[in-house]
């Protein structure tokens, strides 16, 4: 039997994501790895990663609200979030931050509860707001210097899972999340 160990985030880091009750994702460099692909018919195509839809689904089902807000408006974006049960999508907006504002209003959750993740400079504005925010290695140099943290995930790759485990290890949730999918939850570390 192996012994798992989770990953170590830094304190101050693991003090903000225990207060988070909205986890806000802008897609295109976070759920995807940003690229934009058309097919040869003018179809966009987008490639999401399944380790970041199961930990969506996690920290929902934990009781953490999960939204999304882009700049771009797409079909498969829609899709995607409906598939995942995400009920908070926001497409179309230019201005992260008003529409995190718009959102935190409509759910009651202040600033210091939501963490935003991001990875442009479209989405700065939304991390500094938000009392906990999130990038990814492959964002723009200048978000990162601004973020409160970086994953060590690339975006498209896993780094929402990444931050979903943050969020459920912070709040205490992460192991029982992880051994209810054990053959034997009792045996499992």
């Amino acid at each position: 039997m192996t012994t798992t160990q989770t990953p170590s985030w830094p304190e101050e880091i693991l003090a903000q994501a225990a207060a988070i009750k909205l986890l806000a994702l802008d897609v295109d460099g976070v759920m995807t790895d940003g690229r934009l692909q058309f097919s040869a018919k003018g179809d966009e195509l987008k490639a999401f990663n399944i380790l970041d839809g199961l930990g969506i689904k996690l920290l929902m089902t934990a009781g953490v609200e999960v939204a999304v807000i882009t700049g771009r408006s797409s079909p498969l974006t829609e899709k995607r979030m409906n598939d995942l049960g995400i009920r908070h999508l926001m497409q179309g907006r230019e201005d992260k931050r008003v529409a995190l504002l718009e959102l935190s209003t409509r759910l009651a959750i202040e600033a210091d509860a939501i963490a935003y993740m991001g990875d442009d400079l479209p989405d700065l504005s939304a991390i500094q707001h938000a009392g906990l925010g999130l990038t990814v290695p492959n964002g723009h140099w200048f978000v990162r210097q601004h973020a409160d943290y970086c994953t060590h995930t690339p975006g498209g790759s896993g780094a929402v899972r990444e931050v979903c485990d943050l969020i459920l290890h912070a709040q205490g949730q992460l192991q029982s999340a992880l051994t209810s999918f054990c053959l034997e939850p009792a045996e499992c570390p």
